[in-house]
Protein backbone atom coordinates (compact mmCIF):
# COMPACT_ATOMS: atom_id res chain seq x y z
CA UNK A 1 0.00 0.00 0.00
CA UNK A 2 1.47 3.22 -0.34
CA UNK A 3 1.56 5.90 1.75
CA UNK A 4 -0.33 8.71 1.88
CA UNK A 5 0.47 12.05 -0.31
CA UNK A 6 0.62 14.30 2.06
CA UNK A 7 2.92 12.07 4.23
CA UNK A 8 5.69 12.62 1.43
CA UNK A 9 5.88 15.95 2.47
CA UNK A 10 7.66 16.88 5.98
CA UNK A 11 6.48 20.23 6.11
CA UNK A 12 3.37 19.47 6.14
CA UNK A 13 3.27 15.96 8.17
CA UNK A 14 5.06 18.32 11.27
CA UNK A 15 1.91 20.72 10.74
CA UNK A 16 -0.91 18.53 10.60
CA UNK A 17 0.80 16.45 13.34
CA UNK A 18 1.20 19.69 15.67
CA UNK A 19 -2.41 20.22 14.84
CA UNK A 20 -3.69 16.98 15.65
CA UNK A 21 -2.43 17.31 18.84
CA UNK A 22 -4.51 20.26 19.63
CA UNK A 23 -7.29 19.14 18.54
CA UNK A 24 -6.83 16.13 20.83
CA UNK A 25 -6.85 18.12 23.44
CA UNK A 26 -9.66 20.27 22.17
CA UNK A 27 -11.58 16.96 22.53
CA UNK A 28 -10.96 16.22 25.60
CA UNK A 29 -11.12 19.72 27.03
CA UNK A 30 -14.93 19.48 25.71
CA UNK A 31 -15.61 15.90 26.99
CA UNK A 32 -14.21 17.71 30.63
CA UNK A 33 -16.70 20.64 30.11
CA UNK A 34 -19.72 17.94 28.74
CA UNK A 35 -19.15 16.31 32.02
CA UNK A 36 -19.44 19.58 33.63
CA UNK A 37 -22.71 20.69 31.89
CA UNK A 38 -24.07 17.35 33.22
CA UNK A 39 -23.38 18.07 36.94
CA UNK A 40 -24.97 21.61 36.75
CA UNK A 41 -27.66 21.58 39.33
CA UNK A 42 -31.15 21.04 38.18
CA UNK A 43 -33.70 23.91 38.97
CA UNK A 44 -37.32 22.69 39.72
CA UNK A 45 -40.06 24.61 37.07
CA UNK A 46 -42.63 26.18 39.20
CA UNK A 47 -44.47 28.12 36.66
CA UNK A 48 -46.99 26.76 34.53
CA UNK A 49 -46.02 27.69 30.46
CA UNK A 50 -48.44 26.90 28.21
CA UNK A 51 -48.05 26.69 24.42
CA UNK A 52 -50.01 26.61 21.21
CA UNK A 53 -49.61 23.07 19.20
CA UNK A 54 -51.20 21.04 16.44
CA UNK A 55 -52.51 19.19 19.42
CA UNK A 56 -54.13 21.91 20.95
CA UNK A 57 -52.48 23.94 23.65
CA UNK A 58 -50.07 22.19 25.50
CA UNK A 59 -48.01 22.45 28.69
CA UNK A 60 -44.29 22.22 28.92
CA UNK A 61 -44.44 18.34 30.68
CA UNK A 62 -46.61 17.57 27.79
CA UNK A 63 -43.59 18.54 24.94
CA UNK A 64 -41.80 15.57 26.76
CA UNK A 65 -44.71 13.19 25.19
CA UNK A 66 -43.01 9.75 26.60
CA UNK A 67 -39.58 11.20 26.85
CA UNK A 68 -37.59 12.06 29.90
CA UNK A 69 -35.31 14.59 28.09
CA UNK A 70 -36.63 17.86 26.66
CA UNK A 71 -34.85 20.19 24.11
CA UNK A 72 -36.09 23.21 23.36
CA UNK A 73 -34.68 25.49 20.47
CA UNK A 74 -35.63 28.76 20.51
CA UNK A 75 -36.78 29.95 17.19
CA UNK A 76 -37.00 33.57 16.16
CA UNK A 77 -40.27 34.19 14.44
CA UNK A 78 -42.52 37.05 15.92
CA UNK A 79 -45.97 37.44 14.35
CA UNK A 80 -44.19 41.02 12.65
CA UNK A 81 -41.67 38.76 10.61
CA UNK A 82 -42.65 37.91 7.40
CA UNK A 83 -40.90 34.85 7.67
CA UNK A 84 -38.36 32.80 10.22
CA UNK A 85 -35.05 33.52 11.16
CA UNK A 86 -32.48 32.23 8.62
CA UNK A 87 -30.01 31.48 11.29
CA UNK A 88 -32.43 29.54 12.97
CA UNK A 89 -33.60 27.75 9.88
CA UNK A 90 -30.00 27.25 9.20
CA UNK A 91 -29.90 25.36 13.07
CA UNK A 92 -32.99 23.10 11.87
CA UNK A 93 -31.88 22.26 8.74
CA UNK A 94 -29.01 20.66 10.67
CA UNK A 95 -31.16 19.05 13.46
CA UNK A 96 -34.07 18.03 11.52
CA UNK A 97 -32.39 14.52 10.65
CA UNK A 98 -31.71 14.02 14.43
CA UNK A 99 -34.65 13.37 15.48
CA UNK A 100 -35.30 9.65 15.96
CA UNK A 101 -31.41 9.72 17.28
CA UNK A 102 -32.39 11.93 19.78
CA UNK A 103 -35.78 10.01 20.39
CA UNK A 104 -33.67 6.72 20.87
CA UNK A 105 -31.78 8.03 23.65
CA UNK A 106 -35.03 9.18 25.21
CA UNK A 107 -34.98 12.98 23.64
CA UNK A 108 -37.50 15.03 22.46
CA UNK A 109 -36.96 18.14 20.49
CA UNK A 110 -39.33 21.33 20.00
CA UNK A 111 -38.44 24.43 18.61
CA UNK A 112 -40.78 27.09 19.94
CA UNK A 113 -41.54 30.41 18.64
CA UNK A 114 -43.52 33.83 20.11
CA UNK A 115 -45.48 33.94 16.61
CA UNK A 116 -48.53 32.21 16.08
CA UNK A 117 -48.71 28.59 15.59
CA UNK A 118 -50.59 28.52 12.30
CA UNK A 119 -48.35 31.20 10.95
CA UNK A 120 -45.12 29.44 12.77
CA UNK A 121 -46.17 25.75 11.51
CA UNK A 122 -46.93 27.02 8.00
CA UNK A 123 -43.55 27.98 7.69
CA UNK A 124 -42.67 24.66 8.94
CA UNK A 125 -44.25 22.88 5.97
CA UNK A 126 -42.94 25.57 3.72
CA UNK A 127 -39.32 24.27 4.74
CA UNK A 128 -40.20 20.29 5.07
CA UNK A 129 -38.82 19.86 8.48
CA UNK A 130 -40.17 16.88 10.33
CA UNK A 131 -38.88 19.17 13.51
CA UNK A 132 -42.24 20.25 15.80
CA UNK A 133 -43.44 23.38 16.77
CA UNK A 134 -45.13 25.15 19.24
CA UNK A 135 -45.71 28.90 19.91
CA UNK A 136 -45.08 30.54 23.26
CA UNK A 137 -47.55 33.27 22.40
CA UNK A 138 -47.56 36.13 24.83
CA UNK A 139 -46.52 33.94 27.52
CA UNK A 140 -43.16 34.84 30.06
CA UNK A 141 -41.57 31.97 28.47
CA UNK A 142 -39.69 33.90 25.82
CA UNK A 143 -38.92 36.58 28.43
CA UNK A 144 -37.70 34.15 31.04
CA UNK A 145 -35.61 32.11 28.99
CA UNK A 146 -33.93 35.53 28.13
CA UNK A 147 -34.97 35.11 24.13
CA UNK A 148 -37.23 37.95 23.91
CA UNK A 149 -35.64 41.10 25.12
CA UNK A 150 -38.01 44.13 26.04
CA UNK A 151 -37.35 47.32 24.36
CA UNK A 152 -37.57 49.52 27.47
CA UNK A 153 -34.56 47.13 28.98
CA UNK A 154 -32.61 47.40 25.31
CA UNK A 155 -32.39 50.74 25.33
CA UNK A 156 -31.11 51.10 28.67
CA UNK A 157 -28.56 48.34 28.32
CA UNK A 158 -29.86 46.39 31.00
CA UNK A 159 -31.44 43.52 28.63
CA UNK A 160 -29.87 40.13 29.90
CA UNK A 161 -28.56 38.21 26.47
CA UNK A 162 -26.08 35.04 27.05
CA UNK A 163 -25.78 36.09 30.90
CA UNK A 164 -24.99 39.44 30.90
CA UNK A 165 -26.28 42.75 30.58
CA UNK A 166 -25.98 44.67 27.20
CA UNK A 167 -27.73 46.98 24.62
CA UNK A 168 -29.09 44.82 22.36
CA UNK A 169 -29.98 45.84 18.68
CA UNK A 170 -33.17 43.53 18.56
CA UNK A 171 -36.04 41.80 20.36
CA UNK A 172 -35.34 38.35 19.38
CA UNK A 173 -32.94 36.35 20.22
CA UNK A 174 -31.99 32.42 19.46
CA UNK A 175 -31.01 29.92 22.13
CA UNK A 176 -31.81 26.24 22.77
CA UNK A 177 -32.59 25.26 26.43
CA UNK A 178 -32.46 21.64 27.99
CA UNK A 179 -35.37 20.17 30.28
CA UNK A 180 -35.67 16.97 32.38
CA UNK A 181 -38.34 14.72 34.32
CA UNK A 182 -37.37 14.17 37.93
CA UNK A 183 -38.29 10.66 39.42
CA UNK A 184 -40.71 13.04 41.20
CA UNK A 185 -42.35 13.24 38.24
CA UNK A 186 -41.53 17.23 38.17
CA UNK A 187 -39.87 19.15 34.86
CA UNK A 188 -36.45 20.83 35.34
CA UNK A 189 -34.47 22.88 33.81
CA UNK A 190 -30.77 21.93 33.50
CA UNK A 191 -29.11 24.40 31.20
CA UNK A 192 -29.52 27.17 28.19
CA UNK A 193 -27.03 28.24 25.43
CA UNK A 194 -26.66 31.47 23.27
CA UNK A 195 -24.77 33.33 20.44
CA UNK A 196 -21.78 30.67 19.47
CA UNK A 197 -23.10 28.27 21.65
CA UNK A 198 -25.38 27.04 18.69
CA UNK A 199 -22.58 26.45 16.64
CA UNK A 200 -23.10 22.51 17.05
CA UNK A 201 -26.88 22.85 15.97
CA UNK A 202 -25.37 24.28 12.47
CA UNK A 203 -23.41 21.28 10.70
CA UNK A 204 -22.53 23.52 7.57
CA UNK A 205 -20.17 25.01 9.61
CA UNK A 206 -18.22 22.23 11.10
CA UNK A 207 -17.65 21.21 7.52
CA UNK A 208 -17.09 24.41 6.59
CA UNK A 209 -14.55 24.16 9.22
CA UNK A 210 -12.44 21.30 7.72
CA UNK A 211 -12.11 23.63 4.41
CA UNK A 212 -9.46 25.50 3.34
CA UNK A 213 -11.60 29.00 3.10
CA UNK A 214 -13.31 28.48 6.30
CA UNK A 215 -16.92 30.04 7.14
CA UNK A 216 -15.13 33.34 5.28
CA UNK A 217 -17.32 35.74 7.33
CA UNK A 218 -16.35 39.20 7.76
CA UNK A 219 -16.66 40.08 11.40
CA UNK A 220 -18.94 36.25 11.95
CA UNK A 221 -21.43 37.75 10.07
CA UNK A 222 -23.79 35.42 8.43
CA UNK A 223 -24.49 37.58 5.12
CA UNK A 224 -24.45 34.71 3.17
CA UNK A 225 -27.07 32.73 5.06
CA UNK A 226 -30.42 32.38 2.75
CA UNK A 227 -33.09 29.96 3.57
CA UNK A 228 -32.83 27.09 1.49
CA UNK A 229 -35.29 27.56 -0.64
CA UNK A 230 -34.34 30.82 -1.40
CA UNK A 231 -30.45 30.12 -3.20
Amino acid sequence: MQAHPAAQDQAHLAARSELLRREKELNKLRDELSEQRRNLPKLKVSKDYSFHTKDGRRSLDELFGSHRQLLIYHFMFPNEWEQGCKSCSLCMDGIDGALPHLAARNTALVAVARGSFEKIDAFRHRMGWSVPFASSGDSEFNDDFGVTLSEERREAGTAVYNYRECRFPVSEVPGLSSFSKGDDGAVYYHYSTYARGLDPMMPVYQLLDLTSIGRDESNGIMNWVRLHDEY
